[in-house]
């Protein structure tokens, strides 16, 4: 599902003032798995992200995702393969705040050049799931913390991605709506979605569904530990 070879990212490339963000990272993510990257802030977890999501690209190295090479898409096919194949759940949400929830759901399908019944009952599909269809009319701006992160789950699975990226998404979550999150990520992973999860928070250490944990530091993955499966 997610290959990568031997990436790198340098930002300020043949300045003094270069900055080697992920070195040699080799990467491979079976379809169905749920993996943790983890590691402090700065470790490299968030970039390795962004370039699975064709956010931002590689200094050198291949990205291989759904048998497709994305590591040096043109910025147009960019926004075709993310509207394609994954869904992203972000720190901070990024939602439209004077948006519905449901409008907000429904923004990814804008250029789909879906019909607008077909756009309802998949937002409302994706709703369902997020557990947030009874926010559907409310503003996103009078929503919590925790309805904001559904919202955004919701939107992240409005147009049904094989891949799901979660960056630090619990950050700004107590622990009730972290657990909820977490439950909610677990349904997605039943249903056979591929998931790739940034975080340091602890409570998703041991969690059952996870396939394997891999911890980063200085832009590096150190080492590669199993989930539930783990001999050690």
């Amino acid at each position: 599902m997610v290959i990568l070879e031997n990436v790198n990212k340098v930002y300020n490339e043949g300045t003094t003032q270069a900055f080697e963000a992920l070195q040699s990272i080799d990467l491979e993510v079976s379809e169905g798995e749920c993996v943790i990257l983890s590691g402090v802030s700065g470790s490299g977890k968030s970039t390795l992200l962004s370039l699975i999501a064709a956010l931002d690209k590689p200094s050198s190295g291949k990205i291989v995702v759904n048998a497709e090479l994305i590591s040096k898409l043109p910025d147009l096919h960019a926004s075709a393969y993310r509207a394609k194949t994954i869904g992203v759940i972000f720190q901070h949400f990024n939602l439209l705040e004077s948006l519905s929830v449901e409008e907000n759901v429904i923004v990814p399908l804008i250029n789909s050049g879906l019909d607008m019944q077909t756009i309802k009952v998949m937002a409302d599909r994706s709703m369902e799931l997020a557990a947030i269809s009874h926010k559907a009319s409310q503003e996103v701006k009078a929503l919590s913390g925790g309805e904001k992160q559904r919202c955004a789950i919701a939107r992240a699975l409005v147009h049904e991605p094989k891949l799901i990226l979660c960056d630090e998404p619990t950050a700004n979550l107590d622990r009730a709506n972290s657990l909820k999150f977490i439950e909610i990520l677990q349904s997605l992973h039943d249903m056979g979605k591929t998931i790739i999860i940034a975080t340091h928070d602890p409570l998703f250490e041991g969690l059952s569904f996870v396939s394997k944990v891999l911890h980063m530091e200085d832009g590096r993955i150190e080492n590669r530990e199993q989930g539930a499966q783990s001999s050690e």
